[in-house]
Formats: structure tokens, sequence, C-alpha cells
């Protein structure tokens, strides 16, 4: 996974630390685990990737 560049991976001021900001519950969080493909809520957080693709 890569969750560094995920729009949903955001810092979080009260535990003072990235977390995904995803509300997925301990089963979700398995089935992702154990199935070895990318995390279906990923969304790509370069806001500047369409523009760079229309140059």
């Amino acid at each position: 996974m890569i969750c560094d560049t995920c729009a949903n991976y955001a810092y979080d001021d009260d535990w003072e630390c990235y977390v995904c900001m995803v509300n997925m519950d301990e089963d979700d969080y398995g089935r992702m685990m154990n199935s070895g493909k990318d995390c279906p809520y990923y969304q790509d957080g370069d806001e500047y990737k369409v523009v760079r693709h229309q140059m």
C-alpha cells in the first residue's frame, strides 16, 4: 500500500501522527491485508496530476 500519497491519509492533531481517515472496521482491514491487493479506498492526493497530463 502507498498510504503516504493517499488523500485519505491525514495528520490527526489528537493522536499527533498521520492516520487513515477511512472508517474501516477490523474485518475490512483484515480482508484488505490478506488479499494482497491495493487498498480499495486509495485516492490519489496529487491535485496536479490531471494538469500535468493535459500539458
